[in-house]
């Protein structure tokens, strides 16, 4: 994979995902994909956990043993999840650009892994990378931050601090080109202390341009959830859950 194609920011951020947020928010969602898609996919299912990062709700998906294939843009983001779900595959690829064969009975992605698609267009690729990758009557959920979320999220900072690390962590939304960035400082004690700082940004996508976007790439049975007001999901201000299914091809078609 080209250096081009790849999130290597995203490399410096692994370890401390891996950390803190991994186990976190698959903890989170699981109840989620149970409600919504799991409980609609066969015993053993194959899944397409799409921007997978450091793979942890692979792990909890393998263990309840669908046969998960995770995909993810950063090395090191890989790296953890191989180690962490040993027995799911795991790819780097880019998730505007991959090509899999149409085997998947679900695809998968969460922790708004898609608002860092930084164009319409480009997510528009996602969707139709991930429409070819299903099987017909496949189902496809994610999860997306709207712009409720960002201005009421994307705000301030936080910090966190251990022995050997510390994370600061400071959010922005900047309402008129619609980006949410995030300023990460990391310290870790190695043999000495090391910095690194990173930005990530993410860009807000109306409930329209996502439905209109499904649609183009062939999706239908399109579903929009309110991540509070519709699941329960506390603390989740702005994050919406979209389902959507490939169609299976009438006899002949």
């Amino acid at each position: 994979m080209s250096a081009v194609t790849r999130y290597s920011a995203y490399d410096r951020f692994a370890w401390i995902y891996n950390q803190h947020w991994g186990h976190t928010f698959s903890k989170r969602v699981l109840p989620v994909l149970e409600k919504l898609l799991l409980r609609h996919l066969p015993g053993k299912a194959l899944i397409l956990d799409l921007c997978c990062g450091t793979g942890q709700l692979a792990q909890t998906l393998v263990a309840r043993e669908y046969q998960v294939t995770g995909l993810d843009g950063s090395e090191e983001m890989i790296r953890f999840a191989r180690g962490n779900a040993p027995k799911g595959e795991f790819i780097v690829n880019d998730a505007r650009f991959f090509k899999l064969p149409g085997v998947y009975h679900g695809a998968i992605s969460t922790f708004d892994s898609l608002n860092h698609i930084m164009s319409l267009e480009e997510l528009t690729s996602v969707f139709r990378n991930v429409y070819s990758a299903l099987r017909e009557g496949g189902l496809f959920l994610f999860d997306l931050n709207m712009e409720e979320g960002f201005k009421s999220r994307w705000r301030g900072s936080f910090g966190i601090v251990e022995d050997d690390h510390v994370c600061i962590v400071r959010a922005s939304y900047r309402p008129k080109e619609r980006i949410g960035q995030t300023d990460i400082t990391i310290f870790r004690l190695e043999d000495e202390w090391y910095r690194s700082d990173l930005t990530l940004l993410q860009k807000c996508y109306s409930e329209e341009e996502i439905q209109s976007a499904l649609e183009m790439v062939g999706f239908t049975q399109i579903h929009a959830y309110d991540a509070q007001r519709d699941i329960e999901m506390r603390g989740e201000i702005g994050r919406t859950f979209f389902v959507c299914r490939k169609p299976v091809k009438a006899d002949g078609g």
